[in-house]
């Protein structure tokens, strides 16, 4: 487990990456984002307004973590494989002095991460949220998404993830 510190719209937001972490029923789940990989690079979409990131997003009502993982996957990068759950980021807004109860957000909620093994890469047809796609070495994911410490501690944990289960 880390916990960092970030300021979202200039609000302090308490952020932990618990890997394995099992979600249950009283787990609000705000959103869901894959590490996808093919041949050792990693891909990126970029959504507008938003710059490069793992792919990802909200959970439709009715959807299932998983489902919605696919779905988002497809939706911002056209890509489609087997997922493995790595864990979740608990999103505390306790320390938020702006937060207000019974908005969009829960007081604490969960950002849901999957490793992806992506099998399926389809032509990138712009009809969703998704304005680009890139593959890149995992090296250069810190130099490209702008993001806190903790999206290249998850990325840490879907290459070693990888590496555990071929030995």
């Amino acid at each position: 487990m880390k916990t960092v510190i970030v300021y979202w719209n200039g609000h302090r937001v308490k952020l932990t990456w618990k890997p394995n972490f099992q979600l249950d029923e009283l787990c609000i789940v705000t959103s869901v984002h894959a590490i996808c990989f093919q041949d050792n690079k990693v891909l990126l979409s970029k959504i507008k307004d938003r710059g490069f990131s793992y792919p990802g997003g909200h959970i439709e009502s009715g959807e299932s973590t998983e489902e919605a993982i696919h779905r988002e996957v497809y939706e911002e990068a056209y890509v489609k494989g087997d997922i493995t759950y790595l864990g979740a980021i608990e999103v505390n807004h306790d320390e938020n002095q702006s937060f207000v109860p019974g908005g969009k957000y829960p007081m604490i909620g969960y950002q849901s991460f999957y490793r992806m093994n992506v099998k399926e890469c389809y032509p990138f047809l712009r009809e969703n949220e998704g304005i680009a796609r890139i593959w890149v070495e995992p090296s250069e994911i810190p130099y490209i998404i702008d993001d806190h410490e903790l999206a290249t501690m998850i990325l840490g944990e879907a290459i070693h993830f990888v590496s555990s289960s071929n030995t």
